[in-house]
């Protein structure tokens, strides 16, 4: 048994700029937990692999495509492959995510 204790993982460098943490890391997916501040954002951007999205806490507002939502916790989110996307916190709380890439992708993201 493996049991990640995820403030003790380390900030993952990141293009966004964010805290994200990578918590899972196998040769079939990927899993982090991205925090965002209050009025913190991800850069617009497109991920090579499917991506499901599951919030841990707070609310925030997830745009894929051309369609825009408010979740908070516990909804679950999901993005294809190649699609733009991105998330941005308009609370006054910090919103966490957790971002799981299945199929593990070989190639990086790309922003836009």
């Amino acid at each position: 048994m493996k049991i990640v204790n995820i403030a003790e993982v380390p900030v993952h460098p990141n293009p966004h700029q964010v805290d994200a943490r990578k918590v899972y890391d196998s040769k079939d997916a990927v899993g982090v937990v991205i925090t965002l501040k209050p009025g913190e954002a991800l850069k617009r951007h497109i991920t090579p692999v499917d991506v499901f999205f599951y919030v841990l806490e707070g609310t925030g507002v997830v745009e894929i495509g051309d369609e825009e939502a408010h979740v908070s916790k516990d909804h679950l989110v999901e993005s294809p492959a190649k699609v733009p996307h991105r998330w941005s916190n308009d609370s006054g709380r910090d919103f966490r995510v957790l971002v799981v890439k299945v199929p593990r992708p070989t190639t990086g993201t790309k922003l836009l």
